[in-house]
């Protein structure tokens, strides 16, 4: 235990996810023996986030304005949304550089045992904003977790009512560079279940 504002810091830091008290006690002592212009630009930072991140009024995405850029993006196919929990998990998609439509974050995935359900997700505005735009197909991103099952099943039941649309899921399968041996029983059942013919 460290005295006062020293022992505040690694607390807040160990709260951040990923974070252990180890790791935030040595970003504390970097962040203590760092140059005074460091901490300044890092805190500057910080103000800028809390003052001026908001969330994308259409897909809930991070953003500086009211739409983020894809949804401002006309080139995007506004007839093809995936969804996703989390704006990082758009940041995964777009990394691929294979999809060009446009998003729909959840903000979370249906959680009852943390008191997590439909309505604490943005799930109504993804039914409001497939009925008012012209959309024809939804791919459903969700994590392969117990909860991003129950989510995805969650979404097709609601979705199955929308003439015309496709519901998707993403593949689950076997990594690129993987051995079969390494791979768990879940893993390799859905990589079976969802082959394709070549």
């Amino acid at each position: 235990m460290y005295e006062g504002v020293v022992q505040d810091l690694i607390d807040e830091l160990g709260r951040l996810p990923g974070v252990g008290p180890k790791s935030a006690q040595r970003i504390a002592f970097h962040l203590l023996a760092s140059d005074p212009q460091d901490i300044g630009r890092l805190r500057e930072v910080l103000g800028k986030v809390a003052e001026g991140v908001r969330f994308c009024e259409v897909c809930g995405n991070v953003s500086e304005a009211e739409r983020c850029r894809i949804c401002n993006d006309v080139r995007r196919d506004s007839s093809l949304i995936c969804v996703v929990e989390e704006p990082k998990d758009v940041l995964a998609v777009e990394r691929t550089r294979e999809f060009r439509g446009r998003y729909h974050v959840l903000g979370g995935a249906l959680d009852p045992l943390s008191g997590v359900g439909p309505d604490q997700l943005r799930i109504k505005d993804l039914l409001t904003r497939i009925g008012a735009e012209e959309v024809t197909e939804v791919i459903i991103a969700t994590d392969p977790n117990t909860e991003g099952e129950a989510t995805a099943t969650y979404l097709v039941r609601m979705l199955r009512d929308f003439p015309g649309l496709n519901v998707t899921r993403l593949a689950s399968g076997l990594p690129m560079g993987g051995d079969l041996e390494f791979a768990d029983e879940l893993t390799l059942g859905r990589a079976l279940s969802g082959r394709r013919a070549l």
